[in-house]
């Protein structure tokens, strides 16, 4: 409950007139209202003098200040009060106050004020240009900064620095007590969509295993995390068969950007890819699929302006039944075509793969299919291994893809057929009439050479599909 004290006049303690109302007219005159304790209507007190201490309210109470209101007198607390309006130009501070100081036009001096013991002040750079042109921090006359000489100054050329100062004594003045150090400004960063999308540290990864689009919906503020890094493989050749050679491996390109951390492959180093906040579609290409005496090529894998070939599909014994050139060329397979055929086809830098080796007519066996690492083996014996892959770490894990077709064998005259290329690479069979192993999905791995058999003989194996991934800074 609120009460109010209704007089017309106020008189102090010796009964002379302090307000008196008369009509429409109040008098306050020069007189002093005296008294020890002044209290609530609830008994409680509102100011207390007892001797020499004055109290101000009751135990519990909260005092506040009126907004609007000042104090003075009351001491400080360790901290200062900020002046939001940046300094421009030079000036002198006042105690208990913190400036920002805007030295993007020039450089600025702030001389301090004259030191008693606790005197406070504090700085901070407001657009991080201290170290384009600097703050000088002057003392008063005869003043020290930081136990220095008198009147020495300091100069502040640290980008985004802050200092508090407080007076100490006169052996040492003015003391930096806080200290801050530069803090990058806040970032937008680069968001998309598309593909399973995992994070590695500060990273994130897009993997594409089947075609799909890669979605930017916002792009970075800092221009450089816009530049993305990425790998695509493209599917694999299939093996030929029967006495064929193997599968070329889909061609393979990578590009990493400078600050995605990760270990890439001896390939880096296609084109860069910057993107914008736009829809970016990604093709993943097929293996070509495995039978005898059929001839399919792996199909081309697609992000941006990027192009991997698909892989040369292996040679076989018939007339013509040489095998094709491709991202890696197919092996020669073991008739009168046994030549391996070109990788890095059509040719970009770095080369997206190797050549096939050459199957062996006479001994009707086929070449290993050429791989993203080597190209592949020539029959000789056996079949010829099929060309290695080859390894990056942009998943996270260190992976080899691209590893070229085995050759097929001719397990009748004890000529077994040749290892898959590391990376994905199907292998030619051991058994008399059997078929080629598939290359390894989303690899890009060609597929093994078919055995040499009574009939028909054993058919290739199917070409690994291909993959993409994407890898960019996400914060």
């Amino acid at each position: 409950m609120t009460s109010k004290i209704k007089v017309d006049n106020i008189e102090n303690q010796c009964g002379g007139a302090v307000v008196t109302k008369c009509g429409a007219t109040t008098t306050i005159s020069g007189s002093v209202v005296k008294a020890d304790d002044i209290q609530a209507a609830d008994g409680g007190n509102l100011i207390n003098q007892c001797g020499t201490t004055i109290t101000l309210g009751a135990s519990g109470d909260t005092i506040n200040l009126a907004s609007g209101a000042s104090q003075t007198g009351f001491g400080r607390t360790g901290t200062v009060d900020w002046d939001t309006t940046p300094k421009t130009t030079s000036f002198t501070a006042v105690s208990g106050v913190g400036y920002f100081i805007n030295t993007t036009s020039g450089a600025v001096t702030m001389t301090m004020p004259s030191g008693s013991a606790g005197a406070i002040v504090s700085i901070q750079d407001y657009n991080k240009t201290f170290d384009t042109n600097n703050l000088t921090v002057t003392p008063a006359s005869g003043e020290k900064i930081n136990g220095g000489a008198a009147d020495g100054i300091l100069v502040i050329s640290t980008e985004g620095q802050g200092l508090t100062f407080v007076y100490v004594d006169s052996t040492v003045g003015w003391k930096t007590v806080h200290e801050n150090e530069f803090t990058s400004g806040g970032a937008v960063e680069l968001l998309a969509t598309g593909g399973t999308i995992t994070t590695c540290g500060d990273c994130k990864i897009h993997t594409f295993t089947g075609p799909g689009t890669f979605c930017v919906s916002q792009i970075s503020t800092t221009p450089a995390n816009n530049q993305v890094s990425y790998m695509v493989v493209a599917g694999g050749g299939q093996g030929g068969g029967p006495h064929g050679g193997g599968g070329g491996a889909g061609g393979f390109r990578e590009d990493k950007s400078p600050i995605t951390p990760y270990t890439a492959s001896p390939l880096d180093g296609a084109p860069s890819i910057t993107v914008t906040a736009t829809s970016f579609p990604i093709t993943v290409g097929a293996g070509g699929s495995g039978g005898a005496t059929t001839t399919n090529s792996g199909s081309p894998s697609t992000f941006s302006t990027i192009t991997s070939a698909g892989g040369g599909y292996g040679g076989f014994y018939s007339t013509p039944g040489g095998g094709s050139t491709g991202g890696s060329g197919g092996g020669g397979g073991g008739g009168p075509d046994a030549s391996g055929k070109s990788g890095n086809t059509p040719p970009v830098s770095p080369p997206q793969g190797n050549s096939g080796g050459n199957g062996s007519n006479p001994q009707i066996i086929g070449g290993g299919g050429g791989g993203a690492g080597g190209g592949g083996s020539g029959a000789s014996g056996a079949g010829g291994a099929g060309g290695a892959g080859i390894t990056t770490s942009i998943n996270g894990t260190p992976t080899a893809r691209a590893g070229g077709g085995g050759g097929g064998g001719y397990n009748g005259a004890g000529r077994p057929g040749g290892a898959g290329g590391p990376g994905g690479g199907g292998t030619g069979p051991n058994t008399f009439g059997g078929a080629g192993s598939d290359g390894t999905a989303n690899t890009g791995g060609g597929g093994g050479g078919g055995n040499c058999g009574n009939g028909p003989g054993g058919p290739g194996g199917a070409g690994g599909s291909g993959i993409v991934i994407i890898r960019y800074k996400f914060q």
